[in-house]
């Protein structure tokens, strides 16, 4: 397993636009302070995502967090029908569709996720899609230490 680079690093400056016609808006490097989100990379093509999308929807649920999307590499028309169908788990979705975003945050594919503190760093990444074990054992243990504030360095 090799670590992200982006491990403990701000999240990049990026501004999204929303996924046309979908009812959620887009997001932007300033949306992820103030609270921990939750940053999933997905596609409609991607077969792992819509395996792990269920869980996104429990997640959100059980986790209290702010989950937001980046769409990458989709047409609109395909990631409504994929979140008609499966539900939209999401409170932003921003439209990325020339992957330059995925990039500048180290995705390789997709599905990713992230987990970024209230003030904007990165404290985890999950490659691949998330299972319910991958939930239990990591991901709400990972929201519990980044909604931990880190002590000042002495």
């Amino acid at each position: 397993l090799v670590r992200s680079v982006m491990i403990d690093k701000p999240a990049p400056i990026f501004a999204l636009p929303a996924v046309p016609e979908l009812g959620v808006p887009g997001f932007d490097t300033a949306s992820l302070t103030g609270a921990v989100s939750v940053v999933n990379v997905f596609a409609s093509w991607c077969v792992p995502c819509r395996a792990e999308h269920p869980l996104l929807l429990a997640l959100r649920d059980v986790a209290d967090i702010r989950l937001l999307g980046i769409n990458q590499a989709d047409t609109p028309e395909n990631a409504r029908a994929f979140l008609a169908e499966l539900g939209n788990p999401y409170d932003a979705i921003g439209a990325d569709a020339d992957r330059r975003v995925s990039i500048d945050w180290g995705v390789y594919g997709v599905p990713e996720t992230f987990i970024v503190d209230g003030a904007g760093i990165i404290r985890y990444k999950h490659v691949g899609p998330i299972s319910p074990a991958d939930v239990e054992n990591v991901i709400l243990p990972e929201l519990e230490k980044a909604r931990t504030p880190a002590a000042p360095a002495s």
